[in-house]
């Protein structure tokens, strides 16, 4: 396995790695089960069976990770004992819920909620589809009052994003010049999750004006890495990002390892598929 350095891509003026350490099997999420959430929660309850796996990511050079930090105490704290440790910065991107309400008081607990992204240390705010999505007018092609939310992020001193479910958000966003960095967008092969075709989407992250980190390569295990990422990788641009999620450090290898593949253009030196009868020419030499 080669030990390159993953190469990096630049959004707002910071240099991040174009994988992105994806954090859903960190934090319990694992869109498929409740069994499969309980299953990560218990493994991951506290930082420490975590922090081999950001270690791992270091060790390769992909030094930035993705998470709704505020509601993931473990993740957060693996990654500040993991930067302690190695004595490397891991760049925070925070996808935080906020309340968009039009209102005086939620706009103090939204800015609220926003400083203490930035105090956690996040380089980056990006407002979560769960947020953004109630502020899309689709009639008039508009998303409402956006810029009050991207200029809190800006005066926290961070760089203001947008996660993107809808790839409307995209669209609308580049047409009416938000102040907005970088977009969440969701993107598989499966079409998992994905509110139109894959290739729609497909061409909205081509003609987005900022950088697209995209999410769920794998879609959430209904694909293989081997699919999932060679997929992504041959289908975004050069300056998008790969957001990845594992369960443990094996896992982090193996799929940096097919990442760098596909971007050199090569066969990943992986371990065989196991089986009962190994020795089975149809497994290769």
């Amino acid at each position: 396995m080669k030990q390159t350095f993953f190469p990096r891509t630049e959004v707002g003026g910071l240099s991040l790695s174009r994988m992105i350490i994806g954090t859903n099997w960190m934090a319990g999420y694992s869109h498929r089960s409740d069994a499969a959430d309980q299953m990560i929660k218990e493994r991951h309850a506290a930082p420490g069976t975590i922090i081999p796996m950001l270690e791992t990511f270091l060790s390769r050079g992909v030094d930035t990770i993705m998470a709704p930090f505020g509601m993931a105490q473990p993740v957060f704290d693996a990654v500040k004992q993991t930067e302690q440790k190695t004595g490397r910065e891991i760049l925070m991107i925070d996808t935080p819920v906020i309340n968009v309400d039009d209102n005086t008081a939620a706009r103090k607990e939204a800015e609220q909620t926003i400083r203490e992204s930035a105090k956690r240390g996040s380089k980056l705010c990006l407002i979560h589809h769960y947020s953004a999505e109630q502020l899309v007018n689709k009639n008039k092609r508009i998303i409402s009052r956006l810029d009050d939310y991207t200029k809190m992020i800006r005066d926290a001193g961070m760089i203001p994003g947008l996660s993107a479910h809808m790839p409307e958000l995209v669209v609308y966003s580049d047409e009416n010049h938000y102040d907005v960095e970088t977009y969440i967008q969701i993107y598989n092969c499966m079409g998992f999750l994905m509110q139109v075709e894959v290739e729609a989407v497909a061409a909205v992250i081509q003609e987005a004006k900022k950088p697209v980190m995209t999410i769920k390569p794998i879609a959430a295990g209904r694909t293989t890495p081997f699919v999932g990422l060679n997929f992504s990788w041959a289908t975004i641009r050069d300056c998008d990002m790969v957001t990845v999620g594992c369960f443990n450090e094996r896992e982090a290898l193996e799929d940096i390892e097919i990442s760098m593949a596909a971007l050199e253009r090569r066969a990943p030196e992986l371990a065989k598929r196991n089986s009962p009868a190994q020795k089975q020419a149809a497994f290769g030499k």
